[in-house]
């Protein structure tokens, strides 16, 4: 029985609902969709509206798919399913809606003789998954079946505030099932969204299996309670036959994405949310783009839990593309468009208004990519898009009740004659690996084939093989685990153990990763091995006080030695340990930081220590706290994680450390070290070169050089180059570069700085004689060794026998790392090319670009 405040509460919910879709409505223009030439697309391409759909009418369309006779089925995101016919000239002859008890579709795909409908909504029977049948050969769908009943959470019935109801209730309505489509294999795969439950009958056997929250420290839920309580595995794909009997969880841990497409080689892709709440925290993931494997972890977690990509247990992002609102999502490559874009993916951005074109490099068994903006126009909140069979790209914009209109991109120029595939043999032979570990038949020799590959370099291929480990009763591996000696192996092993294995691996585990020479190991290594540390205590339990003493002597003199990521972890595991020598470094990192989200982070951990503070290191942090909640800027839950951080510090405080830190907090006392804190920088957007390429003529024009030398400090630049005999020395000295090089070539070389490496600066891959993999700079030699730096901030190198070296070669990925510019506007990064082309001297105006 629902007690009368739920009912009034509901009550209010749905007042305050309909007043909005009453307000939003008065907002949309009655005439027409926008005009097609209002929307920019590349030279050679055009535009044409072909249907504006009648709002009041018809609604407002979300999702559309072709039939076998070339026909569009598109559908209301709040009603009916419609069906246009082209006529020969390829514009819509008819409109009709289709005469049949389904709608409310967010994914639409016609196979086997039928329409398979995702329904979101109240329609047939509420959300699900539907088989949409013409059983009389009449040209009308007349038959509609249930094949699966989709759920969604009721997390928003858990809040007392009717805001927090209504906002939660609404976030569940469009985070539900969503997009369809058709695998190479014959089977459907559904996505669904992070308020989606898993569909019930899902195998036993699935590949996606044994998932939990695998956080060392406590999270922080989100301010608003968006989300909270939903727990892993979050947003997931399924695939079922054609008569959805048969039920498989291919992977899990996305956040919402709407749609799913299978590229030319045969690959499964998708484009996810951000939550844009999070923007300014330090666990922010932008919208990526993923490439979905079987039993791939993409690590979404409410609140403050979400993984950082570079977990061992997940799989990373192929691109990630910033802020933005993913929807419809195909493959090029039946597209009568040139090469460039035929071998591209495109994807909706329903926020920006725009396309992307997503050009993917197939890299070992994955893709690494970049994207432009295809097409763009105001307004154009794209919902979905298709290649249709006479080889044009259709799209849809809509949802939300706003105006919609379909409309085609069609190529008017020449044809190139390439139809060729990036693909190199090498690459399709990482992926045929990797797809024989993903298999779900095992035999002894799958066994075998996976514990080898335990330490293969491609890191999907080392993923799969130790997923598919798991899959297998524990007592089939569980000894090869434990006797592992590769080190890249062993680490893998360790993780495989700690997620099947139960308390009494744990000892075993805890000697095994303190056994290895964590100071020789290159940074991927380290990072996996300080995850399986952290999944051995997640997973098995606490260890003894003499085991997290063991632990803590391995990891200390570690500290501030290597990259972000390694620190991060590192200084996360030690603050679980309770080591006091954690605090102090923390905090130098903290003050060091050019980044806001790096500050919170540390900040965010150094809450959970309880000892071994001093009063100053007390001050210093409340008052970066303090800092923070007054001048930081972050989405809307930002100021939120601040304040629940501050409270859950002010816990670990003593009584007379209340009183002595008491006037900081409430910002009576100023500290000077923190006082003289300039701003820090938050996210801005992932650069891509199309972004900055029609701008650069701007180099020379009303530049600040000012400007631009606090731009080369914020990217890190000044770390590892040197201007004007100051910085660091691991890079190439900078100096002379604006003499030598265009404005061009250095945003190029910024940008994507893989692309021409020098080839004194190149890193090299060592494989050695006991399964190492290393990979950095090799800055010395000797007739016995090598020194090899592992990371450009490295401050200690590893040495590697020359005996033990059975391959070398050299990487074609730069040790400059990608994205240092993300923090800066269009205008700091021109006004840093300008410094840089001035040769450091702010005196000196910016040089003409030759």
């Amino acid at each position: 029985m629902s007690k009368p405040n739920d009912r009034y509460g509901w009550t209010c919910v749905l007042a305050v609902t309909l007043a909005l879709t009453a307000i939003l409505s008065s907002f949309v223009s009655a005439d027409t969709a926008t005009p097609a030439d209002q929307i920019q697309v590349p030279d050679g391409f055009v535009v044409e509206l072909l249907y504006s759909v009648p709002l009041e009418q018809q609604g407002s369309w979300v999702c559309m798919t072709e039939d076998p006779q070339g026909r569009l089925i598109c559908s209301d995101q709040r009603g009916s399913l419609y069906r246009l016919t082209l006529s020969k000239d390829g514009m819509p002859s008819a409109v009709e809606s289709l005469n049949i008890d389904i709608g409310h579709a967010q994914g639409l795909v016609c196979a086997y003789d039928s329409l398979y409908v995702i329904v979101s909504g109240p329609a047939a029977q509420g959300s699900g998954f539907y088989r949409v049948r013409d059983s009389n050969g009449d040209d009308q769908y007349d038959e509609v079946t249930l094949l699966k009943k989709f759920n969604l959470t009721s997390t928003s019935t858990q809040f007392r505030s009717v805001r927090m109801r209504m906002q939660n209730m609404l976030i569940s309505s469009g985070h539900g099932p969503h997009g369809v489509c058709l695998g190479p294999d014959g089977m459907l795969y559904i996505i669904g969204g992070n308020h989606t439950l898993i569909p019930n009958g899902v195998a036993a056997s699935s590949p996606y299996r044994n998932w939990g929250e695998d956080l060392l420290l406590p999270r922080i839920p989100d301010a608003q309670g968006i989300a909270t309580g939903i727990v892993a595995p979050g947003g997931w794909v399924v695939r079922t036959d054609r008569d959805g009997k048969d039920w498989t969880l291919v992977c899990g841990g996305l956040r919402n994405a709407y749609d799913l497409a299978f590229n030319a080689d045969g690959e499964l892709l998708t484009f996810d949310s951000d939550m844009e709440f999070d923007v300014g925290a330090a666990w922010y993931r932008p919208c990526r783009i993923l490439h979905l494997i079987p039993g791939g972890e993409y690590g979404w977690r409410y609140g403050s839990g979400k993984w950082p990509e570079h977990h061992a247990d997940s799989v990373g992002a192929v691109v990630n593309v910033g802020f933005g609102s993913p929807t419809g999502i195909t493959a090029a490559n039946q597209a009568e468009f040139p090469a460039r874009y035929r071998h591209a993916m495109f994807m909706g951005d329903w926020a920006y208004g725009r396309i992307l074109a997503v050009h993917l490099t197939p890299t070992g068994s994955t893709y690494q990519a970049t994207f432009e903006t295809f097409a763009t126009g105001k307004p154009m909140a794209v919902t979905d898009l298709l290649v249709h069979s006479d080889g044009n790209l259709y799209f849809v914009i809509g949802g939300r009740n706003t105006q919609s209109g379909v409309y085609r991109i069609r190529y008017t120029a020449a044809i190139d004659s390439d139809v060729s595939t990036k693909s190199s043999k090498g690459a399709l032979a990482a992926r045929q690996l990797r797809r024989q570990l993903e298999s779900s038949v095992i035999s002894r020799e799958d066994r075998q084939l996976a514990i080898e590959n335990l330490n293969n370099p491609d890191r999907l291929i080392r993923y799969s093989a130790r997923v598919s480990m798991e899959r297998q009763p524990l007592s089939s591996w569980k000894q090869a685990g434990l006797d592992e000696y590769r080190t890249t192996a062993s680490i893998e092993a360790i993780i495989a153990l700690a997620r099947s294995g139960d308390a009494t691996l744990r000892p075993d585990l805890v000697q095994k990763l303190n056994a290895l020479s964590l100071q020789q190991l290159d940074d991927s290594q380290l990072l996996a091995a300080l995850r399986a540390y952290e999944l051995v205590f997640i997973r098995l339990g606490d260890a003894s006080e003499s085991q997290q003493q063991s632990v803590r002597d391995k990891l200390v003199p570690l500290l501030n030695l290597r990259g972000p990521a390694v620190n991060r972890e590192l200084c996360k595991l030690l603050v679980y340990l309770q080591e006091p020598l954690v605090i102090n470094a923390a905090l130098d990192r903290l003050a060091s930081s050019q980044s806001q989200e790096d500050q919170m982070y540390y900040a965010f951990i150094l809450r959970n220590i309880r000892t071994g503070w001093d009063l100053q290191s007390r001050k210093d942090y409340f008052a970066w706290l303090r800092l923070a909640h007054t001048k930081y800027q972050g989405g809307q839950s930002f100021q939120g994680f601040v304040k629940r951080t501050l409270a859950d510090a002010v816990k670990t405080l003593s009584p007379a450390e209340r009183t002595a830190v008491a006037d900081v907090i409430r910002g009576r006392e100023e500290v000077a070290s923190i006082a003289q804190e300039t701003e820090r920088r938050k996210f801005v957007h992932n650069w891509q070169l199309d972004d900055l390429r029609p701008m650069i003529g701007d180099v020379d024009h009303g530049r600040s050089l000012e400007r631009g030398a606090s731009a080369y400090r914020a990217a890190q630049c000044n770390q590892c180059h040197r201007i004007s005999g100051v910085g660091g020395n691991t890079g190439p000295d900078l100096t002379g570069v604006g003499n030598r090089f265009t404005a061009m070539y250095l945003l190029e070389a910024i940008v994507t700085p893989s692309k021409v490496i020098a080839d004194q600066y190149r890193n090299v891959q060592i494989a050695t004689s006991d399964g190492n993999v290393i990979t950095g700079r090799v800055i010395a030699s000797d007739n016995d060794t090598l020194t090899v730096r592992t990371h450009p901030f490295a401050t200690r190198s590893i040495t590697v026998n020359l005996n033990s070296i059975t391959q070398q070669k050299l990487s074609s990925v730069s040790e400059m790392p990608d994205g240092l510019i993300n923090t800066l506007t269009k205008d700091e990064i021109l006004d840093l090319i300008a410094y840089v082309r001035a040769a450091g001297d702010v005196a000196r105006p910016a040089p003409e670009n030759k």
